[in-house]
């Protein structure tokens, strides 16, 4: 592993890890956990992030080729600088722990609005059930359930965004590379550790230590930037 690699791995896994413990995603695949089978739970959330990752990589890859290189560097300075900003201003205003009971009722509302519509005629409902099951033999309802919930509340999320801007910085393999590697550990810890661990994490912590860490990205662009 060359060094334009191995600097971008290691800045995509610890930027992931303090961006993703805590997160909203995160608290998503805690309670699924306690619901449902957890290796359903973890195929989906974990592949709804990998399949993001890539996705964030490729456009982050592909940016500097649309626009100027150093324009891009300059963007994704500034993105650093703007993450790092906000994760620190969520570090310290109140409500640290309204996330967890919010995204449970979230999930909540939206299991009773999938389960509405259930007095239907009996002929509809066996044609449900031969539909259901075809699908199920490809496709778990758990699992999909599990991946499109993660897939849509990290689409536009901070690290998301975070994760295009080091694309377009530092080598794309090493950020999928760590990305994914960082996108396991939490997502593992979710469902093997479920609610009772998810109770347990200091929300701002975990925010104060990602500002910190975005704003050391950003000064180090700003450094190699100079230094170029």
């Amino acid at each position: 592993m060359n060094h334009s690699v191995l600097q971008g791995f290691t800045k995509s896994l610890a930027m992931t890890v303090l961006s993703e413990i805590g997160d909203k995603t995160f608290f998503a695949a805690a309670i699924l956990a306690m619901r449902y089978p957890r290796r359903l739970v973890l195929a989906g959330c974990l592949s709804a992030l990998i399949v993001m990752t890539i996705l964030s990589a490729l456009l982050g890859w592909a940016a500097p080729n649309l626009i100027p290189r150093k324009l891009t560097h300059h963007i994704t300075t500034l993105l650093f600088f703007a993450f790092g900003l906000w994760s620190l201003w969520d570090a310290f205003k109140d409500g640290e722990a309204e996330d967890l009971a919010e995204i449970e009722a979230e999930l909540d509302a939206n299991m009773k609005t999938n389960g509405t519509g259930k007095d239907k005629s009996k002929g509809d409902d066996d044609t449900k059930k031969k539909r259901r099951s075809f699908l199920t033999q490809f496709f778990s309802p758990i699992l999909l359930k599990a991946f499109s919930i993660t897939f849509f509340g990290e689409w536009g999320d901070k690290s998301q965004l975070a994760t295009i801007g080091l694309a377009a910085d530092e080598n794309p393999f090493g950020v999928v590379l760590g990305g994914i590697l960082g996108q396991a550990l939490c997502t593992t810890a979710a469902v093997v550790g479920g609610k009772s661990l998810a109770k347990q994490i200091s929300e701002r912590l975990i925010a104060l230590s990602g500002g910190v860490l975005f704003i050391i990205f950003g000064i180090q662009s700003v450094l190699s930037a100079v230094e170029s």
